[in-house]
């Protein structure tokens, strides 16, 4: 549009700067959602916890945040409770803790567990937890981690579907490492391995 002569535009019609406004308002969801997406599946998710396989760490109905990058630095560790795709249905996330990783022996004897020869010291545990055996750990059978395997245990070993049944799961089935929870707000924290 040409300005008149005092150097100002003409106005637009009520409908023109409605459509401009609709047009900025699109542009901005679209730039927010490409954010969201990023953030999603590169660095964080959020989770809701579901079952009670990590009593007494997580309860049921703990929302907590997923963090996505140390993995792509660095392999998982003893220890870590991470959020991986169920084995028997991938629509499915599972919380878990590493118990084994690649190289390690491990081996449930006793209703103890042993990596390496040796009872781990699980801290996060009540002191009289007891870990039976299951239809694919089973009892005093000592089994090798391979190349690219983890076994991984729920921390309420009575109540816990696990590496025990199923087996191992590869890094690639490890969605990230349980970092932030959020909810309830009495337990809002970073959450540790301990």
């Amino acid at each position: 549009m040409e300005p008149d002569l005092y150097g100002e535009l003409p106005k637009k019609s009520f409908f023109a700067s409605l459509g401009g406004y609709f047009i900025e308002f699109f542009e901005t969801v679209v730039i927010f959602g490409a954010i969201f997406v990023s953030i999603y599946l590169f660095i964080a998710q959020f989770h809701k916890v579901q079952g009670n396989s990590m009593v007494p760490t997580f309860h049921n109905g703990d929302y907590l945040i997923t963090e996505k990058i140390s993995y792509r630095f660095r392999n998982p560790k003893h220890g870590e409770v991470v959020v991986l795709k169920n084995p028997r249905d991938e629509s499915q996330d599972f919380i878990k803790r590493i118990i084994a990783v690649p190289g390690d022996s491990l081996q449930i004897s006793k209703n103890s567990v042993f990596v390496n020869g040796q009872i781990i010291k699980e801290n996060y545990l009540p002191p009289d937890t007891q870990t039976r055996a299951g239809a694919f750990m089973q009892e005093s059978n000592i089994i090798k981690a391979g190349s690219n395997q983890y076994f991984v245990f729920g921390d309420n070993r009575e109540h816990s579907s696990d590496s025990r049944d199923w087996g191992p799961v590869t890094k690639e089935d490890i969605v990230g490492k349980a970092f932030f929870r959020y909810y309830p707000i009495s337990d809002i924290g970073l959450l540790t391995n301990k």
